[in-house]
């Protein structure tokens, strides 16, 4: 313990070898190395972060849309979801075959009534 005190006095003294001691201490344990402002200093801390897309709350944002749409749609199947816009493309594709605008089956065309 002693041995430590006595270095932190040595660092506080205005010495070149105590200066250049701090340096490489500061080095070693990943600090600034000479003292900077403020506005240098956070520049020093945006790249000592994680990059953005190594951040899981960067990464995991959004939610999951697939998983998310299948839920809806088995519940939209079972009754108790409403897609408005999924019964109104449904209701123009029965219409559209009501009036004899689908296309045939392969098979089933022009040339196979024909025959």
């Amino acid at each position: 313990m002693s041995k430590y005190v006595s270095y932190m006095e040595l660092a506080k003294i205005g010495t070149n070898y105590a200066r250049r001691m701090n340096q490489l201490s500061n080095r070693i344990f990943g600090e600034v190395v000479r003292p900077t402002n403020s506005k240098s200093y956070k520049v020093v801390k945006m790249f000592s972060e994680k990059p953005m897309q190594l951040r899981r709350d960067i990464i995991d944002y959004y939610p999951r849309h697939i998983e998310t749409h299948n839920l809806i749609m088995k519940l939209r199947h079972y009754g108790l979801f409403r897609d408005e816009h999924q019964d109104f493309k449904e209701e123009m594709k029965r219409t559209r075959a009501l009036r004899g605008k689908v296309k045939p089956k392969k098979g089933e065309g022009k040339k196979a009534m024909k025959k």
